[in-house]
């Protein structure tokens, strides 16, 4: 079994904590029963996707953003088809597509070669997604620059108040990055299981929610396939169901998200 990512060990069995359940008889039919995600718009801001890989079967858009010292806001969003350097966002939107099949998901690109990118093309995509009524956004990435603390806590809370979910990957090593640690998002770590649908919520943070991304198959780059670990591969597992929830139930807000999320954990005692 690969090494656990950090915050991976509060949903380990004997560990999890029992947390109250909220009345919904049959959580899981009542959040995803018949939902395909049908008319709801994922972003996923990353390295890129290649829509071309036949776990993702297409994409509807999206746009690359790119460092531009001569812009007025330091970088320049090139609307478009792009590919994915690395194979990472690829991977994201794949796990995505597998749980809802209709969505509609747009590639936002910000990080570059070596997966890492500058905070303010992180900003950039993340106002990008804001600005084109995404729904969901799935945030594999993070930053660990303090001075980065303040720009994305703002545009987060801006997703927040108009309803663009935030889906925020805790760092894979221990110390604070962000966005995961705000409120306003939904902050993921790994777990073990292969179940894509399993759930477990955690009252003490930095992270809430865990799901599946111990040693997962995931798509990659050239149309390959990779079996990966990490907190990047357990956000998209709950980006699918926030996808198959608003699917089913559109016009729920981020902080509903949270309240039906943590009703669906297998540790919500009934």
């Amino acid at each position: 079994m690969s090494l656990l990512p950090a915050w991976s060990a509060a949903f380990e069995s004997g560990v999890l904590a029992e947390v109250p359940a909220l009345p919904l008889a049959d959580a899981r039919e009542w959040a995803f029963g018949g939902s395909t995600g049908a008319g709801v718009r994922v972003a996923v801001i990353d390295s890129g996707i290649d829509g071309d890989h036949p776990r993702v079967g297409g994409i509807a858009g999206g746009v690359a953003m790119h460092v531009d010292a001569d812009a007025p806001d330091g970088y320049r969003a090139e609307e478009g088809p792009h590919e994915d350097l690395v194979g990472h966002g690829t991977a994201c939107a794949a796990i995505i597509r597998a749980m809802a099949p209709d969505a509609e998901i747009y590639s936002v690109r910000v990080l570059g070669p070596n997966l890492k990118g500058r905070g303010g093309l992180f900003h950039a995509g993340i106002a990008w997604a804001i600005d084109h009524d995404m729904h969901v956004a799935n945030l594999s990435l993070s930053s660990k620059s303090e001075s980065m603390f303040a720009p994305l806590h703002d545009i987060a809370d801006e997703a927040y108040f108009k309803n663009t979910v935030l889906v925020s990957a805790a760092n894979n090593s221990p110390g604070p990055t962000y966005p995961s640690q705000y409120a306003s998002v939904v902050s993921v770590a790994a777990r073990e299981g292969d179940d894509p649908m399993l759930l477990a919520y955690n009252p003490k943070p930095p992270v809430e929610f865990g799901a599946r991304g111990i040693d997962v198959d995931v798509a990659w780059a050239e149309r390959s396939s990779i079996v990966a670990t990490g907190n990047s591969f357990a956000a998209p597992h709950v980006a699918g169901m926030v996808t198959l929830l608003l699917g089913k139930h559109p016009g729920l807000t981020p902080f509903q998200v949270k309240a039906v999320l943590q009703a669906l954990s297998e540790n919500a005692a009934p």
